[in-house]
Formats: C-alpha cells, sequence, structure tokens
C-alpha cells in the first residue's frame, strides 16, 4: 500500500510540475535587433519562462525579410522579435503572419502597432534617423559640421560619407523612403531621388549594416556615418568624438516590431514569449537603449538624444513602404548599387 501510495504522489507531482520534467520547447526567433541587445533581452525571458529556450537567427532587416519570404513554403522561423515594419509590411500582405493581442497591447501606442483588431504586428521601440559627425577628422579635413540633409549634397563632403544599403539594411530602407515621401517619387524623377542623386556623388560606400556608418565615423575611417540614434547614442557614450546631427528637414523612423509566424507548430510558446515581449518589464528593456518605446512614459532619458526627438520625426505611410519595395529597391540598385560593399558569401 505504501508503495501503491508513492506511485501515485510521484504521479501527481509529474502531472501539477510539467516544467520540471517536460523538454524545453525551442522557439525559433528571426531577429535584426543588436548583437548587443539579444542576451539582455534574452536572459530577462528566460529568468520568467527558463522552460522555453530561444533559437537565435540574427542578420539586418533586409536579409531577415528575404530569408522568410524564399522559406515561405517550408517556414523555419516561429516568431520575428524586432525587425522593421518596412519589412514585415511585406510579410503581412504576403499573408505570413499570424494575428495576436499579446497581454500588454493596451499600452502600446496605436501608431506604433498594426490598425488590425488583433494586430500583426506591434512594436518595441522606434529607431529614427542620425548623423554622425566626427569632430576630429572633421577639424583636420577643414569640414564644417552639416545641419540638415541638403547641407551633405556639397561638393567639399564628397568621399567622406558613408550610409547603409537600403537592400540589405532598414535602416537604409527607411532612409531612403523618407526622403522620397519627404521630396517627391514621380517615376524616378521627383526630388527625393534628385537629392539621391547628389548624395550619391560624396557616398564613399553603402554598408550593409545600419550601425556600420556610424560606427567607421565613430573610429575616424569616414567623418560622416548615416545612421540611427541608437548606434549613435551608443557610440557617443563610450567616448567617441563624434557629434550627433539630426537634420533640420526631419527625420525618417521606423519601428522595430514583434510578429508570429503564420502556421507555427509552437503558438502556445510563441504568445507566451509575445506576452513578455509586450510587457512593461521588456519595454523598460528597450527604453534604455531608444528614446521611444512602444510604451510611453517607460524609456529613459537618453542623454545625446533631444527632449523633443519624437516631435522631429516625420510622417510615414508604411503601407506604401511595404507595398513599394520591390519598386523602390530595384530603382535604387540601378542608380547605386555600384558603391555598395561587397556582400559576405
Amino acid at each position: 500500500m505504501k508503495q501503491l501510495k508513492s506511485i501515485l504522489a510521484i504521479s501527481i507531482l509529474f502531472a501539477l510540475s510539467p516544467h520540471a520534467f517536460a523538454n524545453k520547447t525551442e522557439l525559433t526567433v528571426y531577429t535584426a535587433l543588436e548583437t548587443d541587445q539579444i542576451k539582455t533581452y534574452q536572459k530577462a525571458f528566460n529568468a520568467v519562462h527558463p522552460d522555453i529556450q530561444l533559437r537565435i537567427v540574427r542578420d539586418s532587416t533586409g536579409v531577415i525579410v528575404s530569408k522568410l519570404l524564399a522559406e515561405k513554403s517550408n517556414p523555419k522561423a516561429d516568431v520575428v522579435w524586432g525587425v522593421a515594419i518596412t519589412g514585415l509590411g511585406v510579410l503581412k500582405q504576403q499573408q505570413m503572419l499570424q494575428p495576436y493581442a499579446p497581454q500588454n497591447l493596451v499600452n502600446i501606442k496605436s501608431d506604433y502597432r498594426d490598425s488590425h483588431n488583433p494586430p500583426y504586428w506591434w512594436g518595441l521601440d522606434v529607431t529614427g534617423a542620425v548623423v554622425c559627425f566626427n569632430t576630429i577628422e572633421a577639424e583636420k579635413r577643414h569640414l564644417p559640421k552639416p545641419e540638415s540633409w541638403h547641407d551633405l549634397l556639397k561638393p567639399i563632403y564628397q568621399g567622406q560619407i558613408v550610409m547603409p544599403d537600403p537592400t540589405s539594411s532598414g535602416t537604409g530602407y527607411f532612409d531612403v523612403v523618407s526622403w522620397l515621401q519627404m521630396w517627391g517619387d514621380e517615376q524616378g524623377k521627383g526630388g527625393g531621388w534628385q537629392f539621391m542623386d547628389g548624395l550619391h556623388k560624396n557616398i564613399a560606400q553603402y554598408t550593409h549594416s545600419g550601425s556600420k556608418p556610424c560606427n567607421m565615423a565613430a573610429t575616424g575611417e569616414y567623418v560622416i556615418g548615416i545612421s540611427f540614434e541608437y548606434r549613435g547614442h551608443t557610440n557617443k557614450a563610450k567616448g567617441a568624438p563624434i557629434d550627433l546631427i539630426f537634420p533640420s528637414e526631419g527625420l525618417g523612423w521606423d519601428v522595430e516590431a514583434f510578429a508570429i509566424h503564420v502556421g507555427t507548430k509552437k503558438l502556445p510558446a510563441a504568445k507566451i514569449l509575445a506576452d513578455w515581449a509586450s510587457s512593461t518589464e521588456a519595454m523598460k528593456l528597450y527604453g534604455k537603449s531608444f528614446a521611444i518605446t512602444g510604451q510611453p512614459g517607460v524609456a529613459e532619458k537618453l542623454s545625446n538624444i533631444p527632449d523633443d526627438y519624437e516631435s522631429r520625426l516625420i510622417p510615414m505611410n508604411f503601407d506604401l513602404a511595404a507595398s513599394e519595395r520591390n519598386t523602390i529597391l530595384k530603382e535604387w540598385s540601378s542608380r547605386y548599387a555600384n558603391k555598395s560593399e561587397p556582400k559576405n558569401k
């Protein structure tokens, strides 16, 4: 009888405590988050949910989107965490995203989440344009500090500017889209293309990373790097001799967002990650790096970012950016790809 009771007790314990005995669930997460952020977020999630293991696949937004599209008939990803909505919009149009309302959705600003109910995606944070300007190298070369986008067209900056390639970088793509939406895109002849024609004359290289141009400016390899505010802030905070310039015409921007891949066989675990990634706890982590988070009022004050930063963001038509993505990138490549850095094989 005692032996039978012991067996029953063990059986009840097993039923009540599945996490103590069951194998971990592995979620495959495709992300464009910066490598110096991923570990922090992953550690915080696993402190609460140690039974879900995250398999991280990291690359730039453009590469991640291309990979997901190539895998459409045989998807590998369960969730997408931290990919620009200019890319996720393409996946939404391809019916590759699973609608889901995470637990903290009500606290996420409507500007930073999909309008569908339930949403196909929702935002972690906003990433906006910045120009990183190396003050030491500029002084050596007698280069003035630019204040606007159009200042970058001055011949004095020839060969001194690097920016992200929009075919691979989400940062590069929102730059291009913002210029077209500010100044026009008329079958390749609008003011946005005229601006980029002038900028191209001064470009030394288009990089496949949104961070790399600011990193190159920080080390003095080039004087000017068109990048995004997170990398500018972190480099300057580490002591890099750069000024952060927020061009006077306005700033293009994007939302780093979360979405569940349609058809995932691990939907319950994907929803658990979505609930945590949308939580106030997670938003506070995003706010250590970004001036604007999906949930307002939780981001820390970043010393190198102006208080009126959000008001400097231009209106962006993200649906148009997604629907016209292939056309825009084809036109951009035909004009400017000769200065893109070689892709890793």
